[in-house]
């Protein structure tokens, strides 16, 4: 598998769901190699990569010192991550399942569908600015692994070409304590390793 790194994570650079497990992989300082694949070629819908992932998406994570273990989906490997390796529990997974469902479904559909999910994006930004105002983080005032992985979709939604939000979208109007929770994570060495190297 890896060449000497302890996971082999399949993912793609344009794919937020690889980044939350990249980042969550820098934060607790394991090694991994990424295999970028690329869609233009169906490379995650190759046999190359179904044999481990069978629903043919990324991510997709081979735990190479625990048996070649495969794990796929972006949240089941983080929760594989931290049950198993995160032993001072520095970042917990609380909030987790309101990003997944709620954060991850909306973000990537308001590609496709603009106007509805554009207002569930800004509702959703409305619940996590009433939240960080009060506090640092989400939960228990440390990062988890909820705050780690809001970072990618977030950023998706402010950055991409064509801008989701719209042009002259600024988070810090609307939501200031979202937009200083972000800068901070955007500042960590772990979100900004996997942003420079995936972004380019």
């Amino acid at each position: 598998m890896s060449s000497g790194a302890h996971f082999t994570l399949d993912s793609h650079k344009g794919g937020p769901n690889g980044w939350k497990v990249a980042i969550v992989l820098e934060e607790l300082g394991l090694t991994y190699e990424t295999k970028f694949l690329e869609f233009d070629k169906k490379e995650h819908k190759a046999e190359a990569h179904t044999k481990f992932n069978p629903n043919g998406r990324i991510p997709t994570m081979i735990d190479d010192i625990n048996g070649d273990l495969v794990v796929w989906e972006c949240d089941a490997i983080i929760l594989y991550l931290v049950d198993t390796y995160d032993t001072e529990h520095k970042i917990p997974f609380q909030w987790l399942f309101f990003q997944a469902p709620g954060q991850g479904s909306y973000f990537g559909q308001a590609f496709y569908a603009v106007d509805r999910y554009v207002d569930e994006i800004k509702r959703m930004f409305g619940v996590l600015d009433s939240v960080l105002s009060k506090k640092e983080y989400l939960v228990g005032g440390q990062l988890t692994v909820a705050d780690l992985s809001f970072f990618p979709w977030n950023n998706g939604a402010l950055n991409f070409p064509g801008a989701v939000l719209g042009e002259n979208f600024a988070l810090s109007d609307g939501y200031p304590a979202l937009a200083a929770w972000h800068y901070r994570l955007s500042q960590r060495p772990a979100v900004r390793k996997i942003v420079t190297e995936w972004m380019g």
